[in-house]
């Protein structure tokens, strides 16, 4: 090889170097924006949605949906008040959302009481504005790690959406509560394992949830993307075959 041969050899290396480098760069550039502004992954860590989310459910989160806050971004900039193109949110969303006592903390649970609703549990029976919420029995649950079975019931909304709650015990703290009204500007939420769910029943002095602050709404769960059992890690691929839930995979919520 010549030196000319050489030289260009090198132009060609040097040029595919930077053609990967750039990509990569674009890449990254595009993962950022996406999260900051379209979707953001958010993995269960507790029980508190069983049975329809599971512990190990990875799962995508609309930030869009209901506009944009300062929790809409990392780190929490304090760049304005309130929220920009919001968006409404709607009663039985499955919704991220920032702990009003310690915002560093993100929560799931669902969208049961909107601003100016009056949230009631009475004998196990949500109640919203004087009115008692249908709900049927609907079998058993039995846990992944082979426990109990747990009674199951469907609940149906004012406004049609349905889902699965669960009853450990009948008669739990949670069960009969104080009438709950939801100031403006505010929103309720509650587990949808209802006796092991530290939710707006509890106000932030007993350590819970209580009311949320529209502010403090990250978005809606939208799409499971990846689900593996509690004690697998996402990164240990060979024990995908026996570990992974392959029912769940972009399971629309």
């Amino acid at each position: 090889m010549n030196v000319t041969q050489q030289v260009e050899s090198e132009k060609k290396k040097g040029g595919a170097l930077s053609e990967t480098v750039s990509v990569i760069i674009q890449a990254l550039i595009l993962a950022i924006v996406v999260r900051t502004f379209l979707f953001q992954p958010f993995t269960i860590p507790s029980g508190s949605m069983l049975p329809n989310l599971l512990v190990g459910d990875y799962l995508f989160v609309s930030k869009y949906t209901y506009g944009y806050s300062r929790y809409s971004f990392p780190w929490s900039p304090d760049l304005f008040d309130g929220r920009i193109w919001k968006g409404d949110p709607k009663r039985g969303d499955i919704v991220v959302f920032k702990l009003p006592r310690d915002p560093s903390i993100d929560y799931i649970k669902r969208l049961i009481g909107l601003p100016g609703d009056r949230i009631q549990m009475i004998d196990g029976v949500l109640h919203i504005n004087g009115k008692p919420v249908k709900r049927e029995a609907a079998g058993t649950w039995t846990p992944d790690d082979g426990g109990p079975a747990i009674p199951v019931y469907v609940e149906t909304l004012p406004n049609g959406v349905t889902y699965k709650t669960l009853d450990l015990n009948p008669h739990s703290e949670g069960d009969n509560t104080d009438v709950f009204e939801v100031p403006p500007g505010h929103f309720f939420f509650m587990g949808d394992n209802r006796d092991n769910s530290l939710d707006s029943r509890w106000s932030a002095r007993q350590h819970g949830v209580g009311f949320v602050p529209f502010e403090n709404l990250i978005g809606p769960a939208r799409i499971i993307f990846f689900s593996v059992d509690n004690n697998a890690h996402p990164m240990e691929i060979w024990r995908w075959p026996s570990d992974m839930r392959w029912s769940r995979l972009f399971k629309v919520l």
